[in-house]
């Protein structure tokens, strides 16, 4: 392409990016260290990785590990060393873990085994109802006695004005008062204890239920953190000082748990001297008690008793993520901003973007099918909005990248080995189009020798798996999509409000359905300088909204001041199911009263967007810019082809980019007239003052996506093309008779089709590859049209053609171009391979192929 201004030049800087797979963007995947470790053997594996395209891995001691390595001892430092060597002499990249194993915050127990005093800890409740309520304290209830209330119940659960404290009296908090007849009162008793919770460890008989668990440590006392990154941030760096910022590049933070794993039941979070701390958030101590009530529509409290609970609720969760900020993220964001390398990771639950800001590389975690492609789980629940959690955080502080801890336990059916690339496929899609652009893939197993070892929280989705020898494809599509996805700005003029710790989905559901973009924009980032206010915009850093949306008006009063500032400049409000933002505003909002209105709505608020023809359920996309150019990513996330046309406000030369492939070809569009009676009245609405439009022809089977880059300087391609042959314009040649099926362990049988092994009693726990044969005579006229399809594999399958390689292909439809290959006379050879979920698992799942033939044209 002739180099005719900056911009071109850019175009081909970003096509380059995708033919040529930058080592910057790869995967870096836990390294699960989870047996006997030697310098050969970890040599040998990290060689292997770079092979395979993955230039980076995140040193994650994991159970398995012998109990004579002891965590951060000279010895366990050694092979650390070695790992960051070997790593910087091929210029890899490492990512320190801080655990041993998970959650984080422990030293593997060494915190408390120091300082006993820095055991996690929770408050307790215990209640006494009736006219004359006691309690008897024990010795331990009588040490850890933190206060004492009393309230008399009423009809709503509780008088309020009736709330006063209690002094115990030789082991007894009893009612200070004589009821009245037909009275009852409520005693409360609140004891500041040991949770008793523990992470997991890297020793067998650490694991939970086994005796020997580390102890989780206080992470709401700053002493108990400071003593955490003594014992393991400054040991690792002690070690490794000379690496920090070169090849180690970052230290993961893995959802640390306040309270531990398994701690004793009906404990809220909580530290010594955190009731004053929390009085600063106006949790008062006459409210402890509303804290362990029901709000929901089941509770007892009712009217005024259940909002004063609701509002002690969000007073006491909002004191204890603050100090879980104080205590815990901002320390060790700045150690880690210190020692030149990334805070990254991520905390305990999905939506928890407050927390996203001490994060130089902010991440979450796609964890046990949480999110899914089937049940509508990809855009409904708290999960679904773990991708945008970080990229929303990122963009709005101009972080560069964002990341996701991704797989881990996602094989369909709860066989977590029977994770296939097909759904790896769906999940890397997910995230990036949502703006994730760094994958942790877990985990890549050091061994798995032992149902300890491969039976934990699998599978692997490295080396132990059946895809690794074609693991090249994998790797270097996630460096092209994470590069597209770096210093790129998407373009959403909507944001949905959101606060630091509940991000709204129900609103996302709609607009993911119906193609508008939006961005999560944080309450507290509306209060600060940086958010400015201009022409009915809300600007932060790149991004520029004229829509908010606000999912539940009663949450968002501290924005009441900008939001109305917003809405008197021009800009749009919509509250969905409520008038309570009129109320808090004192200006005009839009109440959503139906997906359609709200659609309809947004469309004419966002004339400069484009819109599909007809909206598609399953297609999600993202458009901004890159490097100047317009970029658009378009991902099918259901099971059903999708064919529409996209309409474009502006024209230009574009290009289609393949990142799985790395092809990069032309796309012939033409003029759009807007007053296409196809096109309904809202598209012509918004489109009226567009003026030059382009229409752009999407088809995307699932699974598929497709990334479309336009220089708005070049002109469009309009050359009449001959129509694309679709494969039902084609006829089938059976390919008949028997098959030779070779195994990997030498055996050998002979069949006819389909070929299922898992259906033979020998063969139904073999996992690995089967190697299909077979000779045919092609007896029709060879034109180059040819192709090879399989009607159905389980689960992907290879192609060898008269030695001839016809590639690899991991999901349907498996259609081969067997242009060049193929004769008269044909030796064709199948490559299948299942999971490896018959195997570990003991799962007899479908595995092997059905139906081939030769596809052609006449």
């Amino acid at each position: 392409m002739e180099q005719t201004s900056e911009k071109s030049r850019s175009l081909e800087l970003i096509i380059e990016g995708i033919k040529n797979p930058k080592n910057e963007f790869t995967p870096i995947p836990f390294w699960f260290l989870n047996d006997t470790l030697t310098k050969e053997e970890l040599i040998h594996q990290i060689h292997d990785f770079y092979n395979k395209g993955v230039n980076g891995f995140v040193i994650h001691p994991r159970i398995g590990v012998p109990k004579e390595l002891v965590y951060l001892s000279d010895e366990f430092m050694k092979y650390v060393t070695i790992m960051v060597e070997e790593a910087k002499k091929l210029n890899m990249k490492v990512v320190l873990y801080d655990e041993a194993m998970y959650p984080s915050g422990s030293a593997h127990g060494m915190v408390v085994k120091n300082h006993q005093e820095y055991a996690s800890r929770g408050l307790k409740m215990k209640k006494a109802e009736g006219r004359a309520p006691s309690l008897t304290l024990n010795e331990a209830e009588q040490k850890d006695l933190l206060t004492a209330l009393a309230v008399r119940k009423s009809a709503e659960g509780y008088e309020l004005s009736t709330v006063h404290g209690l002094k115990e009296e030789r082991g007894v908090i009893a009612l200070d008062k004589l009821a009245e007849d037909n009275e009852e009162w409520a005693v409360f008793a609140f004891f500041d204890k040991f949770t008793g919770g523990h992470i997991r460890g890297i020793h067998f008989g650490e694991d939970d239920g086994e005796g020997n668990e580390p102890p989780s440590a206080d992470l709401l006392n700053p002493d108990a953190v400071l003593e955490f990154m003594k014992l393991t941030h400054e040991r690792y760096y002690e070690v490794l000082k000379e690496h920090f910022g070169e090849t180690v590049i970052g230290m993961f933070t893995d959802e640390p748990d306040i309270m531990g794993r398994d701690h004793e039941a009906g404990l809220l979070a909580w530290t010594k001297d955190f009731l004053l701390f929390a009085q600063e958030y106006k949790l008062s101590e006459n409210e402890l008690f509303l804290l362990w009530e029901d709000t929901s529509d089941n509770g007892i409290v009712k009217g005024a008793v259940r909002e004063a609970a609701i509002k002690a609720q969000k007073k006491y969760r909002t004191a204890v993520n603050k100090r879980m900020e104080e205590t815990y993220y901002k320390p060790l964001s700045a150690w880690c901003e210190a020692h030149n390398i990334a805070l990254t990771g991520h905390p305990h639950e999905s939506d928890d973007i407050g927390f996203m800001k001490y994060f130089q590389m902010p991440a979450q975690d796609v964890v046990w099918r949480w999110v899914a492609p089937e049940d509508n789980l990809g855009i409904e629940g708290q999960h679904s909005t773990m991708a945008k959690c970080t990229s929303d955080s990122a963009r709005h502080r101009g972080i560069r990248r964002n990341g996701n801890e991704c797989f881990a336990c996602c094989g369909a059916g709860k066989i977590e080995w029977a994770f296939t690339v097909r759904d790896m496929k769906w999940y890397m899609d997910w995230l990036f189009v949502r703006g994730v652009n760094l994958l942790y893939p877990h985990a890549f197993f050091y061994s798995v020798d032992g149902e300890r070892r491969f039976g934990e929280r699998p599978p692997d989705v490295g080396p132990n798996n059946t895809w690794w020898p074609f693991y090249r494809q994998i790797s270097d599509y996630m460096k092209r999509m994470s590069f597209l996805m770096t210093d790129y700005t998407n373009s959403a003029s909507v944001a949905i409000l959101c606060e630091a710790h509940h991000l709204p989905w129900k609103a996302a559901k709609m607009l993911f359905e119906n193609q508008i973009e939006f961005n999560y924009l944080e309450e507290e980032l509306c209060q600060l300088s940086e958010c400015q206010i201009q022409d009915g915009r809300i600007i932060i850093k790149a991004q520029s909204y004229s829509v908010v949306i606000i999912e539940d008006a009663d949450r968002y009063h501290a924005c009441k001041e900008v939001l109305s500032l917003f809405i008197k400049q021009g800009g749009h409000l919509v509250v969905l199911d409520s008038d309570e933002a009129v109320k808090m505003t004192g200006a005009k909002a839009w109440i959503a009263e139906s997906e359609t209105a709200l659609i309809d709505q947004l469309r004419s608020f966002s004339a400069d967007r484009f819109q599909t023809i007809t909206p598609k359920r399953s297609l999600r996309m993202t458009h901004g810019q890159k490097a100047e150019q317009e970029l658009f990513l378009f991902t099918n996330e259901g099971e059903e082809l999708i064919e529409t046309k996209l309409v474009l406000p502006y024209t230009g030369a574009i290009w289609s980019l393949d990142a799985f492939t790395g092809t990069v070809n032309k796309v012939i569009v033409k003029p759009f007239d807007c007053m296409d009676s196809n096109l309904g009245t809202t598209l012509h609405v918004a489109y009226q003052s567009a003026g030059a439009l382009t229409q752009v022809p999407l088809t995307l089977q699932p699974r598929e996506s497709v990334v479309y880059l336009m220089d708005r300087k070049e002109n469009m391609d309009e050359q009449d093309s001959q129509p694309l042959r679709s494969d039902k314009d084609f006829k089938q040649y059976e390919i008949a008779g028997s098959w030779s099926m070779t195994f990997e362990d030498g055996r050998k049988i002979t069949a006819n089709m389909p070929l299922y092994w898992n259906e033979l009693p020998d063969f139904k726990n073999y996992s690995g590859k089967v190697v299909c044969e077979i000779e045919f005579i092609y007896d029709k006229e060879i034109t180059g049209d040819e192709k090879i399809t399989i009607g159905k594999v389980h689960e992907f399958a290879r192609i060898i053609l008269n030695d001839t390689d016809l590639g690899v292909l991991f999901w349907e439809p498996f259609v081969f171009d067997a242009r060049h290959a193929l004769q008269k006379n044909n030796k064709l050879i199948i490559e299948c391979f299942n999971t490896p979920a018959n195997f570990y698992s003991k799962k007899p799942l479908l595995s092997g192929l059905e139906d081939v033939n030769v596809l052609y044209y006449e």
